[in-house]
């Protein structure tokens, strides 16, 4: 299925908002690490899912430090079983800490809703 995500400006004002909200001033717990510090992790799915919100994760890092660098294992839209990567990061470990919240809480939410969705259009 081939869809176009909202245009890119919303994505970003949506995110700027979210980060406003969960981040505001700064993430102290981030400040405990060391500047230079540099993170590797992954994004694994505990359930089964339809991926939904790529665009909103990116963009999350993208405001926070453009040298964090995602990688999809994944497409919006495809089945995510129980276990699986959905994608990893790397990068600078404040920027990814102060940004994982918000990006995940828009993937658990957007992947939620098109995982019911798809539940409805199934039966």
């Amino acid at each position: 299925m081939d869809f176009s995500p909202p245009d890119p400006a919303l994505i970003a004002g949506d995110v700027k908002r979210a980060l406003a909200e969960d981040v505001g001033a700064g993430d102290l717990t981030a400040g405990l690490l060391a500047p230079d510090a540099r993170l590797q992790t992954r994004v694994l799915c505990r359930d089964y899912a339809v991926l939904c919100g790529r665009p909103w994760f990116d963009e999350t890092f993208r405001q926070l430090d453009e040298g964090i660098a995602v990688q999809w294992q994944l497409a919006d839209g495809e089945v995510i079983q129980a276990g699986d990567e959905v994608c990893s990061l790397a990068g600078p470990a404040r920027a990814i800490l102060s940004g994982e919240r918000t990006a995940l809480n828009f993937l658990q939410t957007l992947s939620g809703t098109a995982t019911k969705t798809r539940e409805y259009v199934d039966a």
